[in-house]
């Protein structure tokens, strides 16, 4: 028979497939890769320093009048009310706007917690407290002239009376924090552009130095009165006031920050923060004349101005800093592909 040829020929081929395939090159599974945890997550505390630059510049200060001479004098119990008009004048020439345009430098520190979520948005909170130079001061001046028609009844005519009046007004931040959200992108693994935005607080104070002259008639023999004030007199008074509160705000702006090594970063940032505004309550511009005659009577005359000054607090921060990042909470791993 020739079936064992065949089987042969069977049995040889199989021997040569084998010892083919054995020659060929085995395919494994890949190892495992250790993967890092994003670079941008987890806790980060630094340093930085900047500039504050002041936008609302103006401090309003307006003048509220009183007379004690015909107020203690005329208005005697049982007496009709006396009516005086001419208060306008010396109000005016104790109002005005200061411009103090308050700069000055800041320096602190920051810390923050950022969240990588995804290989491009960076989320996270920042809280900073800062020292404060920023200060600024100025001064305003006013005239006026008051028409006196004094009376029961407004029907006696009285005279006339000048006034200067002005203020330096000096007002500043000692301090101040915030609390900002971030939202960030990654325009590189290690370049991050954000917006920020979120609560301001900080150490307000103000201070206010007043002065307030005022001339009657302005004619040494008081023609202007008829005779009835035989004693003419001028007037210069000063007056003062400090106030300081903390006071509460919002900001918001934006700006990059550059991983520059491994835990490391550089920031610049800047943005604007409005506190709102204080008020500074000066004590009396007040003095005692030298007295005046009036029908035979010595009269003391006291003319008293109450200022009031409003003072905002608003700007610019611009400032550099540098943080150093703990990763804490993102842990590495083990994957495979």
């Amino acid at each position: 028979m020739k079936l064992a040829p065949t089987l042969s020929a069977i049995l040889l081929a199989v021997s040569a497939g084998s010892a083919f395939a054995a020659d060929l090159p085995s395919v494994k599974a890949p190892p495992p890769v250790y993967v890092a945890p994003p670079m941008w997550s987890g806790f980060y505390a630094g340093l930085n320093a900047g500039y504050g630059f002041g936008l609302s510049s103006n401090a309003t200060t307006v003048g509220n009048a009183y007379d004690q001479y015909y107020t203690s004098y005329f208005n005697q119990p049982g007496w009709p009310p006396l009516l005086v008009a001419g208060y306008g004048g010396l109000m005016a020439a104790n109002s005005g706007n200061a411009s103090l345009n308050q700069n000055g430098f800041i320096g602190g520190g920051q810390i923050g917690y950022n969240y990588q979520w995804s290989p491009t948005i960076v989320i996270g909170v920042e809280a900073d407290m800062q020292g404060s130079a920023i200060r600024g001061s100025g001064g305003y001046t006013g005239v006026g002239q008051d028409l006196y028609s004094m009376g029961r009844m407004m029907l006696m005519p009285h005279g006339t009376r000048n006034s200067v009046g002005g203020g330096t007004i000096q007002a500043g931040l000692d301090w101040f924090g915030t609390v900002r959200g971030r939202v960030g992108y990654l325009v590189t693994p290690t370049l991050l552009v954000f917006g920020t935005g979120g609560l301001t607080y900080g150490g307000a104070w103000a201070n206010g130095n007043y002065t307030s002259t005022s001339a009657w008639c302005g004619t040494p023999t008081d023609a202007c009165y008829g005779g009835m004030i035989t004693t003419p007199y001028s007037q210069i008074a000063v007056g003062s006031g400090r106030t300081s509160s903390t006071l509460v705000g919002w900001n918001a702006g934006g700006g990059f920050e550059w991983m520059f090594m491994p835990n490391w970063s550089l920031k610049a940032e800047a943005f604007y923060y409005d506190l709102g505004s204080m008020n500074l309550n000066g004590s009396a511009v007040a003095a005692v004349s030298n007295v005046a005659a009036h029908m035979g009577r010595a009269v003391p005359d006291a003319q008293m101005i109450f200022p009031t000054t409003r003072v905002r607090y608003d700007g610019v921060i611009a400032r550099a800093g540098i943080n150093y990042h703990f990763n804490w909470g993102a842990t590495p791993g083990l994957t495979t592909y």
